[in-house]
């Protein structure tokens, strides 16, 4: 194979490489292009051909295809539903343990098994904000009679 192809294949492998290690889909789209200049190379053309097309076909294939893959690709965490219930105010109809595993909080129209943000005992008929969800468990902490003037319920 002549020392061109060779030259090509090595840069593909290269961006292939680098792109493992970073995952930022910014280096793949150059590989596809050093393997088609690979191609240039092998039938012959020019090496400003070989390179032209290495550097249109990666820029072209990196600004319109890295937003639609990033898209697809995205591990972010959608929100759902239950999230809307955090930072709002509920009351205690079971006594929050967390040794015992036991408590319950009537908030937002609906009963959470609940558990103490920071391991304290919160009584029956004690307000609380939820602070966030763990599984199925709302984590709350107690509020004062002063921040429930201020928290709508």
């Amino acid at each position: 194979m002549d020392a061109i192809i060779w030259m090509w294949l090595i840069v593909m492998a290269a961006f292939v490489i680098i792109e493992g290690a970073t995952n930022g889909l910014y280096t793949i789209w150059f590989a596809v292009g050093a393997t088609l200049a690979a191609i240039c190379a092998a039938i012959g053309l020019h090496l400003y051909v070989q390179s032209s097309v290495f550097l249109f076909v990666s820029l072209v294939l990196l600004l319109s295809l890295r937003p639609v893959a990033r898209k697809y690709l995205s591990t972010r965490k959608s929100a759902t539903n239950a999230d809307r219930v955090l930072e709002k105010t509920g009351i205690v109809t079971e006594d929050i343990d967390n040794t015992h595993g036991s408590g319950a909080v009537y908030i937002d129209g609906k009963t959470w098994t609940a558990r103490s943000y920071d391991g304290t005992l919160i009584k029956k008929d004690t307000h609380v904000s939820a602070k966030m969800i763990e599984g199925v468990k709302l984590i709350v902490y107690p509020i004062s009679n002063e921040q429930l003037t201020a928290t709508p319920l």
